[in-house]
């Protein structure tokens, strides 16, 4: 192939108790990179749209390069790839930015160069491309490259585990136009947590993984809504968080959460009429403080990355 563009999901962490462990790939929202072959060896980005020149075009610094450059190690290449990254997703928003263009990335520079590496494979390639930015931790790569809800016990493809999906599940994302960049949001967080804190949330993580095998979104929310560790602890840097749960609920979520490190909330909600109606009382709750929000209903993306249009030379 001579040029290969991919697209990879955005993605909701943690899904409120599950702080590192749980992931859930977003449907039709997320970001592009297209991979092209050129005479130089190494990977170069050379554009970026739609992140207002926020993001480095550093090959050392960008995540889709890192992660196309791991690739072509896996690979033992030494080839030259061009990368064009369309972002469909904010910078520091909580949906997995970084990750996204980490994986579509890694699946675009794999096809192009034959696809002899499995998403499996891929796994330390976008691994340590979300390391340099973020840290080594899998709940936003591994639902964007394999897609669904996974629960990820270790960074081992072994150790990533797809979890069932339940029929009739909406989500209701709304971002507000506040940043919160992943290194802050996780400085905030305890280093020690008590005994009985512990027994509380290994229990709220077995009842969501519970939830989501009896396909009940009702038990889904009743766990997700019980961390006692890393939400409170984050409650202060997503304006307004209190009064937007509170909007949600009334509108018809049932459950409203922090997405990954924020401040993008993610609303759970039984139809697309409460999703939708959820989405717009928080966007006028921002617009009438001065606040622009951003906002999207979807479902979880059974599939993850995928490979758009592959071009032969």
């Amino acid at each position: 192939m001579q040029k290969v563009r991919a697209f990879a999901p955005a993605t909701v962490a943690n899904l409120g108790v599950g702080f590192d462990v749980i992931g859930l790939a977003v449907a039709d929202v997320g970001d592009f990179v297209t991979a092209e072959r050129h005479d130089t060896p190494g990977v170069e980005v050379v554009s970026i749209v739609g992140d207002d020149g926020r993001l480095p075009r550093s090959s050392q610094k960008n995540t889709a390069a890192i992660a196309a450059a791991r690739v072509l190690d896996l690979l033992q290449i030494n080839a030259g790839v061009q990368l064009s990254i369309e972002k469909g997703l904010p910078p520091a928003s909580g949906l997995g930015s970084s990750a996204a263009s980490a994986v579509a990335a890694a699946v675009a520079t794999n096809v192009l160069f034959g696809e002899l590496l499995t998403p499996e494979d891929l796994l330390p390639a976008v691994l340590d491309a979300e390391e340099a930015v973020s840290g080594r931790h899998a709940d936003n790569v591994a639902p964007a490259l394999f897609g669904g809800i996974v629960l990820v016990t270790g960074l081992l493809p072994s150790e990533i585990h797809r979890l069932p999906v339940p029929p009739g599940l909406y989500l209701a994302l709304t971002t507000p136009q506040v940043e919160v960049p992943t290194q802050e949001a996780r400085a905030v967080l305890p280093k020690v947590v008590p005994l009985s804190v512990l027994v509380h949330q290994t229990g709220v993580i077995a009842e969501l993984v519970h939830a989501l095998h009896m396909g009940n979104i009702h038990l889904l929310a009743s766990a997700v809504q019980r961390d006692a560790v890393v939400e409170p602890a984050r409650e202060a840097l997503i304006p307004y968080l209190a009064e937007v749960r509170h909007a949600a609920r009334r509108a018809g979520a049932l459950a409203t959460v922090i997405s990954g490190s924020g401040p993008t909330t993610c609303s759970i909600c039984i139809s697309i009429e409460d999703a939708l109606s959820v989405q717009e009382v928080i966007q006028q709750l921002y617009a009438k403080r001065a606040i622009g929000c951003l906002g999207v209903v979807t479902t979880p993306a059974e599939e993850g990355a995928r490979v758009i249009q592959a071009m032969p030379g």
